[in-house]
């Protein structure tokens, strides 16, 4: 029997005997020759045909669904970290997006939209100024610390939601104090540049972290698809609850300052899940320290990081001093 496999299509065989011909056409469905799965076999003969299907019609399709949202080869393509950060990552950006409506009611109701003695002018120029400092922060900041990202991502990552945590905070309180109304506004959006540049340079150490199989680019994908499913969803609630607590200031303050709870746990759960296979200058330390004392590593996971990353971090050249 000769056999074809294509991926994504219909692969065939046959056999021929002397008393008939029997030709088999399998369909098989996949992204890899790995993870290919038969989804329908036809059976032709010179007097009939039979076609037997190995799955539904749904499952083929929720698994399209699925495969948008993970990477390809989904689980053993990640690392085992993976799942428990996404989910909880999920979980903050969906109350950031929620509490975002409510400090943008805030802030344009401060601009003055809806009000008659507002000009478009002068709003047009406090959104122009508001914007502009934030850029101006986002370069400063890069300069300043752009090159210890990526050595302390867990540290920078609470960083990074803490300070749009503290620019959705300014933009709520910025209807307040309508005397300073721009520097309020000008320091939540330098806040916010900070949590722009510092979140993307950790999530790219992160998707680094998570790759096994050189799929980085897949990951970074599936995490903006991810991260769009958890914008939408929260855009949509935040919109409910704006509605909801309109004209009300307890309701919007308890709710916001509720988020903001749950959102610094929810970071606070995602960083905890993280195992970081990369030395940094406390890790280093606590092992130099750990192994000083002990003489051995801390984990036999730890000790097969250092043997492979000898070269690169020059640590088992340093134990070996001892």
């Amino acid at each position: 029997m000769t056999e074809f496999q294509q991926q994504d299509g219909i692969s065939s065989s046959s056999s021929s005997s002397s008393s008939k011909n029997v030709i088999i056409m399998e369909e098989w469905n996949g992204s890899s020759s790995s993870k290919l799965s038969k989804t329908a076999v036809l059976t032709l003969t010179p007097s009939s045909f039979s076609l037997q299907r190995s799955g539904n019609r749904f499952s083929e399709v929720s698994t399209r669904i699925v495969g948008a949202f993970v990477p390809e080869g989904f689980p053993t393509s990640v690392t085992p970290d993976y799942v428990p950060f996404q989910i909880w990552d999920s979980l903050q950006g969906l109350s950031t997006y929620i509490r975002m409506m409510l400090s943008t009611q805030a802030l344009l109701s401060a601009i003055g939209v809806g009000e008659k003695s507002a000009t478009v002018i002068g709003a047009t120029f406090q959104w122009f100024l508001r914007d502009f400092t934030g850029m101006l922060g986002g370069i400063l900041f890069t300069f300043y610390q752009g090159s210890n990202l990526d050595n302390n991502a867990k540290m920078w990552r609470l960083v990074a939601d803490l300070m749009n945590d503290l620019g959705m905070l300014t933009d709520l309180v910025s209807p307040l104090f309508p005397s300073a109304f721009v520097v309020i506004v000008c320091l939540g959006s330098i806040s916010r540049s900070f949590t722009g540049v510092a979140s993307g340079a950790t999530r790219a150490a992160l998707t680094q972290h998570f790759s096994l199989q050189n799929n980085a680019a897949d990951i970074s994908a599936k995490e903006g698809s991810q991260e769009t499913l958890a914008t939408m969803t929260g855009m949509i609630l935040g919109m409910l609850l704006a509605r909801v607590t309109m004209g009300h200031p307890v309701a919007i303050w308890f709710s916001f300052l509720s988020l903001t709870l749950f959102h610094m746990y929810a970071n606070y759960r995602a960083v905890c899940c993280l195992s970081l296979t990369t030395l940094n200058c406390q890790r280093s330390s606590i092992l130099l320290q750990s192994f000083m004392e002990t003489g051995k590593g801390l984990t036999s996971q730890v000790q097969q990081v250092l043997t492979i990353r000898k070269v690169r971090f020059g640590v088992v050249h340093y134990f070996h001093q001892f």
